[in-house]
């Protein structure tokens, strides 16, 4: 058992952020904060994206706070898995944030004197403060449709894609309307024999400026659902596609054409119960992913609904309890206002009486 004023988990954009404000603020890394990342490296799930969504692809990329993000001439045509990687891995030297790695956080709950207990594989740690900023990429979401067990051909989501040369000369079908299954979809459809776009919901494409105001607008769309402790849902899910020129030709050509989701899965495809039926040698889910919060349940923070009430960053079932990254601070950008808000909050929290240890 070691003792420590404040336990971050997770090193992606959220968690770094928050250790860059906690150091700011005048608290040592390893001394009166600690780090841990189960990832093997620097990068947060950048690191696991597949080799073909390149740098020049990403969307919304915000440097950490502290130091700019630029990268070196070609950088757009480089995985951005490298690029980024490469940036948090300097990001950590240049600041000595010390993380940990790999370490599993596997639950954090009620210790002694008011402190909270969190198990590790690493050992355990003794906290006042909690950032939890473990992100998405560990919990895929994979829906559930009938026969799905008797499918013949391959199944995998986005977490598993490994870019569009495996799909050469087969029959694809994407699942999924985000971001993600839109990528997936262009690209493999320049090698497949056949692809096919199954979504919930018809897509909606944003055409036009999308700024400040409409951004505010839409995180807090998100944050509503928080604080009414409803699982979050993604900001894309609330602003829509941007139609860039590479979305506006695969409509043109009939490659984002959709269909309505299907109602069970066969051995060789997925059918509707209008009788319509598709054949094919992959399914790909590119449906999403969850909050990656399982090491919390111990102290009971989730509602009725479902979801981890939160007021700004803090739990409203244990202040001691923050989450960055978390609903409305998903994105690089809320990610870094999130781990500076926490920080301050966290403060306030040390500066009052000492918990007993």
């Amino acid at each position: 058992m070691r003792d420590i004023d404040v336990v971050v988990v997770g090193a992606g954009q959220a968690g770094l952020s928050g250790a860059y404000h906690l150091r700011r603020s005048g608290l040592e890394p390893d001394r009166d904060f600690v780090v841990l990342d189960h990832a093997p490296r620097p990068g947060g799930a950048w690191q696991f994206r597949w080799p073909s969504l390149t740098y020049g692809k990403v969307h919304g990329m915000h440097a950490l706070p502290g130091m700019e993000l630029t990268p070196a001439e070609g950088a757009d045509a480089r995985p951005s898995s490298e690029v980024i990687g490469a940036y948090f891995t300097a990001y950590e030297r240049r600041f000595g944030l010390r993380v940990h790695r790999p370490v599993d956080v596997r639950a954090v709950r009620e210790g002694e004197g008011g402190r909270l207990l969190v198990e590790t594989s690493e050992g355990s740690w003794s906290a006042r403060g909690l950032i939890s900023a473990t992100g998405t990429w560990d919990r895929p979401f994979w829906p559930r449709y009938p026969g799905q067990e008797t499918f013949r051909g391959r199944q995998l989501h986005t977490a598993d894609y490994p870019g569009p040369g495996e799909f050469a000369g087969l029959r694809v079908i994407v699942v999924g309307g985000g971001a993600s299954g839109t990528q997936h979809l262009m690209e493999i459809a320049e090698v497949a024999a056949d692809t096919t776009w199954v979504t919930r919901r018809p897509p909606v494409f944003r055409e036009g400026p999308f700024g400040e105001e409409q951004g505010r607008a839409a995180v807090a769309l998100v944050e509503e659902r928080v604080r009414r402790g409803l699982p979050p849902r993604s900001v894309v899910s609330v602003t829509g596609l941007p139609l860039t020129e590479a979305i506006a030709r695969a409509r043109e050509t009939g490659v984002l054409d959709r269909l309505p989701m299907f109602d069970r899965i066969t051995p060789t495809g997925v059918a509707w119960d209008d009788g319509r039926m598709v054949e094919t040698e992959v399914i790909l889910w590119a449906t999403g992913f969850r909050p990656a919060v399982s090491h919390l349940a111990p102290l009971g923070l989730r509602e009725p609904g479902g979801g981890i009430r939160v007021e700004g960053t803090r739990a409203v079932r244990d202040e001691r309890v923050h989450l960055v990254g978390y609903g409305p601070s998903a994105s690089t950008i809320g990610a870094n206002r999130a781990g500076r808000a926490a920080v301050r909050e966290i403060r306030q929290l040390l500066e009052r009486e000492p918990a007993v240890a």
